[in-house]
């Protein structure tokens, strides 16, 4: 398996997150990260990750700028100097379908719930196999056949809160809702399926 090689679009784009009760604090290697991601489910079950489907639009990914434009006395421009990032808040505009984000499901229940979760973006131009983070997942071909080549992908990691689901409500085209998910960490990749 190996990093995206060509331009395309990422139409098989996908965010997951990670159903856990163990703290994440040390968490930090590409292995440890990959463990977390080995089993979907779409009931809760710790242990396990739910994908976040239906996204109509991702924002930007990795990490933010730390440059800080400073003006300086007598001279025409800012000069630009090395500042300290900011953690991003990523919103998510999705494709809202309610019964997916009810009161007692997987990802209702994790809306606002103020703990913290591992989020993985994984960047596809391909269809894969699975979503999960093994063999027979996102490194390999939808259809999985020998001979067919391995489904180029780029991921990154990091650890966030679900904050907040806002329905927007459209009297012309599909319902579409905004998440909004909080960073707690840095981003961590980009990584490849090996």
């Amino acid at each position: 398996m190996s990093h995206i090689t060509s331009i395309g679009a990422g139409m098989f784009s996908d965010l997951s997150v990670h159903n856990h009760t163990t703290s994440l604090t040390s968490i930090d290697t590409q292995a440890e990260f990959d463990a977390l991601f080995a089993t979907e489910t779409d009931t809760p079950a710790v242990g396990t990750f739910s994908r976040i489907k239906n996204v109509r639009e991702f924002p930007a990914m990795g990490t933010p700028p730390n440059i800080v434009n400073v003006p300086t006395y007598g001279q025409k421009t800012s000069q630009q100097i090395q500042g300290q990032a900011d953690a991003p808040t990523m919103e998510i505009t999705i494709n809202y379908i309610p019964s997916a984000w009810a009161s007692g499901t997987v990802l209702g229940a994790m809306v606002g719930d103020g703990k913290q979760k591992a989020f993985r973006f994984a960047l596809l131009n391909s269809e894969p196999a699975g979503y999960a983070s093994s063999v027979a997942g996102i490194g390999t071909a939808k259809g999985g056949t020998a001979g067919t080549p391995p489904n180029e992908n780029t991921y990154y990691y990091w650890i966030g809160k679900i904050e907040a689901l806002l329905v927007n409500p459209q009297l012309t085209d599909a319902n579409t809702a905004t998440l909004t998910i909080s960073l707690q960490s840095a981003f961590y990749g980009a990584y490849t399926a090996a």
